[in-house]
This record gives C-alpha cells, sequence and structure tokens, in this order.
C-alpha cells in the first residue's frame, strides 16, 4: 500500500507531509462554487425576501421564523430566549426542547430585528449548504491530503446531498451542520498526538455550538463517526491502544467544557417549564426504495421520478440513487486494502440499514422481516429520531469514498482511467443536481395586525384566533410577528408536553375542547348545534388562556365559524381591520 492509500486516520498531522497549506485559489473557487450553488437553490426565496414562502416547508418556514422573532425579541428585551410565552400562552413553549437553533438565532437577532426573520431564514439556509459543502470539502483536502478537485467532489455531496435539499425547505437544523466536520477533523487530530490545549478546548467549545444549532444532527453523526472507527481499528487493532491514550484525557477535558457550557439550556431543556420525556412519532423508516431512487427535487426526479415513496417533502433523508450507490460499490471493492475505506462502507450500510425502520418496506409493501432498529427503537435520547434521518449519517461516507477512489483514479496517472471515472461521477452525480426550490407568495396579514388596531383590543391578555394556530395552520404566528411580537398567541405551533403523565411530547398545544370545536367547523364548513354545556365550557377556555380578544380573519368558512362563535360568546362581532372582533374582556372576568 503507497502512502497515498493510507486512510485519513492513519496519517499522524505532527509528522506528516500536507498537499496544501494556507488558503489557495482552488480554496476561493470551491468556496464561491459552493455559495453560488446555495444561492441557485434558494433563488426563489432570495427573490422575494419581504414575501417569500418555501412551498414545500408546510407550516415549519412560519415555525422557524418565528423561533428567530422570538430570539430577537428576547435580545431586544434582555428576556430569557429558553422560553417564552408569546404562544401557548399563558403555559408558554420551552425554546430548548423546539431546536430553536440559538447558535444562530440569537448571533442573527440584530439582522432579525432590522430587516425581518425572513432574511434569517434566507441566511442560515443559504450559509448551511455552502458553508456544509466547504467544511467537508476543507477535511478532506486537508486531513485526507487529497487534490482539491476530489475533496470538492467529496463536500459537494455532503453540502448538497439529497437529505440537504430535502430539509431546505423547512428544517435549518440539518442543512447548518459545517461544524460536524470540523468536530471530525479535530478529533482526529487529537487522536493522533495532535492534543493540544488549542485543539482540546476547541473541539469542547464547537460541540457546545453545536448542542445549540442541532442536538439531532450531532446524536447522528455521533453514532456514524463511532461505528467508522469501530470498523477501522477492528482492521487495525496495533493502533486502537496508542489512540485511547492520546485521546481519552483530552476527549474527557473537551466533554467537560461542552457541557459546563450548555448546562443550563440542556437542564432548562429536559426538566425546566413544558419539557418533556420524548416525541413518539410512530414508524418513521425509509422505504429500500428510497435509497435507490433519485430525490424528486433533482435533475435525475424530474427526468425519472420513481414511486412515491417519502414520508414528506422535508424528509427525503436517502435518495442516493443508483448509480452512486454503484460507484461507491466499486470504489469500496477497488480501495478495500484501505482501512478508511472499509470503515466508510460499513459505516454507509450500517446507517443505511437503520434509517429503513424496524421492519423492512419495499414499495410500500412491509415484507415483515425484521430490521437492528426494532432493537434500538426505545433507548434513550435515540426514540425520538425518525430513523429515516439516520440516512444522513451515510453521507459522508459515501462522500469519502468518493474523494479516496478519485483521488486515486487521478494521481496514478493512468490514462484511461480517468476518464472512465469521471464518466462514473457524471452518471451518478448529475442526476442528483438539486432543482431551486418553489417560492410561493406568503398569504398577505390582516390589516387589524399589520396596522396596529389590535392594541385597542388587548390589554395584558391572549389573542385568541378562530381556529387557533395549529401545526395544520400556523399563520396567526406571523401575524403575531408582523405585530412586533406585540401580544401572547393561545395555542401555537411548537412541540410540548401532552396531557399524559408520562410528558409524551405532541405537536401544537393540548387541544381545550373550544379548540377541538372551532377546528372541526373550520374542516367541515357546517355550524353545530350549541349546547349550554358548550357555551360554558368555552368561557372555561377563554379564561385558561387569559384572553381579551377572539378574532376571525375572512376565509372560506367565515360564515360557519362567525355563526358558531356567535352562538358560543351569545354577542355579536365588529368587522374592522379585515377580520371580525369579538372583544370578550368582559366576559371572562
Amino acid at each position: 500500500m503507497t502512502t497515498h492509500d493510507q486512510s485519513v486516520l492513519e496519517r499522524q498531522p505532527t509528522t506528516a507531509t500536507p498537499r496544501h497549506s494556507g488558503v489557495g485559489r482552488g480554496d476561493a473557487v470551491a468556496a464561491v462554487g459552493f455559495l453560488v450553488a446555495a444561492m441557485y437553490v434558494l433563488q426563489g426565496q432570495w427573490r422575494n425576501l419581504s414575501g417569500g414562502y418555501l412551498y414545500n416547508s408546510g407550516q415549519d418556514q412560519t415555525m422557524w421564523e418565528w423561533f428567530f422573532s422570538v430570539a430577537a425579541h428576547a435580545v431586544a428585551n434582555l428576556g430569557n430566549p429558553l422560553s417564552s410565552d408569546l404562544q401557548n400562552y399563558p403555559l408558554g413553549v420551552n425554546l430548548m426542547a423546539n431546536t430553536a437553533m440559538f447558535g444562530i438565532s440569537i448571533p442573527l437577532a440584530p439582522i432579525t430585528l432590522l430587516f425581518g426573520p425572513t432574511v434569517t431564514w434566507a441566511i442560515a439556509l443559504t450559509a448551511g449548504l455552502a458553508g456544509t459543502a466547504l467544511a467537508w470539502y476543507w477535511l478532506f483536502s486537508r486531513q485526507l491530503n487529497a487534490s482539491k478537485g476530489a475533496a470538492a467532489v467529496g463536500g459537494a455531496l455532503c453540502g448538497f446531498a439529497p437529505g440537504a435539499i430535502s430539509h431546505a425547505n423547512g428544517h435549518p437544523n440539518f442543512v447548518v451542520l459545517f461544524l460536524l466536520p470540523i468536530i471530525a477533523m479535530l478529533v482526529i487530530r487529537i487522536a493522533h498526538g495532535g492534543g493540544t490545549t488549542k485543539n482540546t478546548v476547541g473541539l469542547g467549545l464547537i460541540i457546545a455550538l453545536q448542542i445549540l444549532l442541532g442536538e439531532e444532527p450531532l446524536l447522528i453523526f455521533a453514532m456514524s463517526f463511532a461505528i467508522f472507527a469501530v470498523v477501522y481499528y477492528l482492521s487495525r487493532p496495533h493502533s486502537l491502544w496508542p489512540a485511547i491514550r492520546l485521546s481519552v484525557p483530552r476527549l474527557a477535558v473537551s466533554a467537560g467544557i461542552a457541557l459546563t457550557l450548555v448546562a443550563l439550556p440542556l437542564w432548562w431543556q429536559f426538566f425546566g417549564p413544558q419539557s418533556y420525556s420524548f416525541l413518539e412519532h410512530g414508524p418513521m423508516g425509509n422505504d429500500a426504495k428510497a435509497l435507490f431512487q433519485f430525490p424528486k427535487q433533482s435533475l435525475g426526479g424530474v427526468a425519472a421520478p420513481g414511486q412515491n415513496v417519502r414520508i414528506n417533502a422535508t424528509e427525503e433523508n436517502a435518495y442516493f440513487g443508483w448509480p452512486l450507490l454503484v460507484l461507491c460499490l466499486i470504489a469500496s471493492v477497488w480501495m478495500w486494502r484501505v482501512a478508511c475505506a472499509r470503515a466508510a462502507a460499513a459505516t454507509a450500510i450500517v446507517m443505511s440499514v437503520l434509517s429503513l425502520g424496524a421492519t423492512l418496506v419495499i414499495g410500500e409493501d412491509d415484507t415483515g422481516i425484521t430490521l437492528p432498529w426494532s432493537k434500538l427503537a426505545d433507548y434513550p435520547l435515540v426514540e425520538s429520531v425518525l430513523e429515516t434521518r439516520f440516512a444522513l449519517g451515510a453521507v459522508p461516507a459515501l462522500a469519502l469514498l468518493l474523494v479516496l477512489a478519485t483521488d486515486r483514479a487521478f494521481r496514478n496517472g493512468l490514462r484511461p482511467l480517468p476518464a472512465f471515472w469521471i464518466a462514473g461521477l457524471a452518471l451518478a452525480l448529475v442526476p442528483l443536481i438539486p432543482t431551486p426550490l418553489v417560492a410561493v407568495d406568503k398569504s398577505p396579514t390582516p390589516q387589524f395586525f399589520s396596522d396596529g388596531s389590535w392594541e385597542n383590543y388587548v390589554d395584558d391578555g391572549s389573542v385568541v384566533t378562530v381556529p387557533l394556530p395549529r401545526p395544520e395552520d400556523a399563520r396567526p404566528l406571523r401575524w403575531q410577528m408582523d405585530a412586533d411580537m406585540g401580544f401572547p398567541l393561545a395555542a401555537g405551533y411548537f412541540v410540548g408536553p401532552s396531557d399524559q403523565e408520562d410528558k409524551v411530547a405532541k405537536y401544537g398545544a393540548v387541544d381545550r375542547p373550544t379548540a377541538l370545536l372551532l377546528g372541526s367547523v373550520y374542516d367541515k364548513g357546517t355550524v353545530p348545534e350549541i349546547t349550554d354545556g358548550q357555551r360554558a365550557q368555552a368561557l372555561e377556555d377563554l379564561r385558561f388562556w387569559e384572553a381579551d380578544v377572539v378574532v376571525l380573519p375572512t376565509s372560506n368558512r367565515t360564515v360557519a365559524l362567525r355563526a358558531t362563535v356567535s352562538e358560543l360568546l351569545g354577542v355579536e362581532p365588529v368587522y374592522t381591520g379585515g377580520v371580525w372582533v369579538w372583544d370578550v374582556r368582559e366576559l371572562v372576568q
């Protein structure tokens, strides 16, 4: 085996001769290229920063923009960013338990305050796609010592993988992943004698920051990295003890630094107000076809769409495409003597199998074959992870195989080989080139909220919208943002505890009877017969919400909802600012 064939873990950073040093023209080209690609993917959002909305986000863009807004509101008012009662009033929301991404929302609070949360949203997604690609490129080119072209291929796959593009519709916590390769690089350096104080402290700081960006991606990455390390050291056992001896004390210090910095936020997340034990989501494994098909939001998905087996538009976590898997299989066989390649292949297989869930499903047909996830599903921490997302842990492993093989193909100087390999890369990667994410115009905010008319009806209580904000329709959160977070909302869209004794989480507020009634009227469009018990319950619910005003925006259900609320309250509304308004301050006294 040549020196080039040695893996990233086989190199001692203190003695190896680096192929790249400093920041060169190739690095600048890669950075600009990744940024241009990210802007291309998100061009619809950037073209309309005032009113653009990513269509496939469902209600998630509204929720995330609210997270950015409430963090900025806390910064401006010197409030507690870990909790807020601006929705789900008066109980509030545990924001640390809602992946509110304080690592971005707080630093970018000035931008949110000056230009609005949509600008922060666009910056986060763009920086996430481009920054993640650049960070993996840096790891491959510096730590692996690969050529910049090969590293660029690997970085592009990591940053713009089908899962990343899918999550870019509505989940920035699974897009802003540029700290993960930095964590990997520092751990590797520490394990091979680079345990300087700078690396040890830096690792602790970066882990703490990643916890404030997204704990679930960190958990998935840690599992992938652990699988990689185990397989690697099984084939090189003589390297295991030196790595343990060098790394364990330093990694313990790094872990201590990280836990010290985030001790309070983590306590608040698991034990603070509105905390919960775990989020029960039911079977969420990938259909086996999802591993081999092209993603819908890609050139391959447009030209050769497969069976629709995705969970939703934001959860295409696999969709590697069969050409990429075939190419990586070829790379694995070709590079099998390299321990790093064997470990990468094993990691990709294990994480892909975990992503299939408890039983094997092929083309929506459950075969009944039990898979390894069934043994892990009830363990703490992983029990709340959507198993489909474990496929994201296979992406860096597949990218590493491509980087190793691409570098060897061009370094060996065998003329036919580079041409064949370029053709293989084109067949594997061109179908995965993403198409721009679809953006539409947000629905307008009623004048009642945008011009400040609400101030005439709100003292120190909440606004109850009809129907109340919920995971199916979170638009009232936008109206609140357009009113500069001036009033609290009853109910909302977030993750919080249910009314069960074991504190199992649910999406949205605990449903009170009146909220369920109004939601049913909105869904069916018919006015039910209102009983005295329902009238009494409505007043009880309004008192629970500490309501000042009930607001009904215009819609195709306005007539049915207005009649229902009037029957419940025994008073008629006033039409002002494009909405129907019931002033309930005297009713709830």
